[in-house]
């Protein structure tokens, strides 16, 4: 099993990760887990642990770490936003088949204001894109 261990752990956190390198090249044969440093994705920061300087190898096995979570990251997202439109299409066959006149009216000021703000948020991000696209005039 510790042969197929890899050489670096990386414990999640909301902004980045703990980073240890894993070490079973020792007497007692465990796993020992050293924390070398932590990394913030949002400011791609990467602070080493206790004062210690990091090797080449650790910094380009934390970098490529870095590049490959902010793509998970990413993609979250667009699948989060798609879900999400797949819960608007729910909550509308909902409202429309089988809602209550007390659930619609439980639900109906919150829903509105959020697809209103929603609304304003996409008209305006789509009027910047197509402003930049727009052919400069003379």
């Amino acid at each position: 099993m510790a042969a197929s261990l890899p050489e670096y752990f990386f414990r999640i956190r909301e902004n980045g990760a703990f980073v240890f390198r894993v070490d079973t090249e020792n007497r007692q044969r465990r796993i020992d887990m050293d924390q070398i440093a932590a990394v913030n994705i949002r400011n791609g920061e990467i602070k080493p642990h206790g004062g210690r300087a990091l090797s080449d190898q650790d910094l380009a096995a934390i970098k490529s770490w870095m590049t490959e979570r902010s793509a998970v990251l990413a993609a979250r997202d667009i699948d989060d936003i798609k879900r999400a439109v797949d819960h608007l299409s729910l909550t509308a066959h909902w409202a429309q088949t089988k809602a209550s006149p007390d659930q619609l009216e439980a639900v109906t000021d919150d829903l509105l204001l959020a697809m209103h703000d929603l609304r304003s948020v996409l008209v305006r991000k789509k009027a910047d894109r197509l402003m930049k696209q727009a052919p400069k005039g003379d």
